[in-house]
């Protein structure tokens, strides 16, 4: 099992990271953040909300912190942790993946190892030329600004990358605070490519472009042959995560 848990509640609680059953009532009136001694604090009626495991609700940047004390602020009658991610992301920062650093970049690496954008379909050609355009500067990028090399191969059979390459992926990722650290480590399998995932997290490729290349195939499928309702919703829900991503990694600066 992932060492994080997945940024859909639905999704998480499935995988064993449940909330609690009961409905909590909204508790407080006025939201708002405060910097002070850790960084800056969300605040509810003047007081800090706890994580899960009992910490201050205290991120690095104050833009970070209105991102979680916007959610907080949107609630209705109860609180809803579906309409929560950043708050998601900032409680998996501070409660878990703190504690598990090296687990957490190694599971990112290790994506590197298999990255979506070395996988080129075999056939039909247009789908493999479309990749080819489309993977081919990520792959470029990859090498040339995070010194990350890897290698495309044909077809779904599995080709080895330079262990160094795997090795940089991880050396990147531990780089990052806890809160990047968190955030790469849910793009990175939502996209399936740590490559668009470090790009999405650089600033250098929206969320919502990398998850469009993270689907090529998907889309390809889609002209041939439709979309049923329940696969549009899965692809809009995790669309908005790419995007709720995105923003969290532009509020953390």
């Amino acid at each position: 099992m992932s060492h994080i848990p997945p940024l859909d509640p639905n999704v998480a609680a499935r995988k064993g990271f449940r909330e609690s059953e009961e409905r909590l009532k909204r508790f407080w009136t006025a939201v708002d953040v405060a910097e002070g001694e850790g960084g800056w604090a969300v605040t509810l009626d003047g007081r800090t909300p706890k994580t899960p495991a009992h910490a201050k609700l205290i991120l690095p940047t104050g833009a970070a912190a209105r991102l979680v004390a916007d959610e907080w602020d949107a609630q209705g009658e109860f609180i809803d942790p579906a309409t929560m991610p950043a708050t998601r992301l900032a409680s998996t920062a501070i409660d878990r993946v703190s504690q598990v650093r090296d687990a957490v970049a190694d599971e990112i690496a290790a994506f590197a190892g298999s990255d979506l954008l070395c996988y080129l379909a075999d056939h039909p050609t247009s789908l493999a030329a479309e990749q080819a355009r489309e993977w081919t500067p990520w792959r470029d990028w990859a090498a040339l600004e995070l010194g990350v090399v890897l290698e495309p191969a044909e077809g779904i059979c599995h080709r080895p990358q330079d262990p160094a390459a795997i090795a940089r992926v991880r050396d990147l990722a531990l780089r990052l605070d806890d809160f990047a650290l968190t955030g790469l480590a849910m793009a990175t399998p939502l996209l399936g490519s740590a490559v668009l995932a470090l790009a999405v997290q650089r600033g250098v490729l929206s969320g919502e472009a990398g998850f469009a290349l993270s689907r090529l195939d998907e889309a390809f499928q889609e002209g041939q042959w439709g979309v049923d309702a329940e696969a549009a919703e899965r692809t809009a829900v995790r669309r908005a995560e790419a995007v709720l991503l995105d923003r969290w990694f532009r509020a953390l600066g």
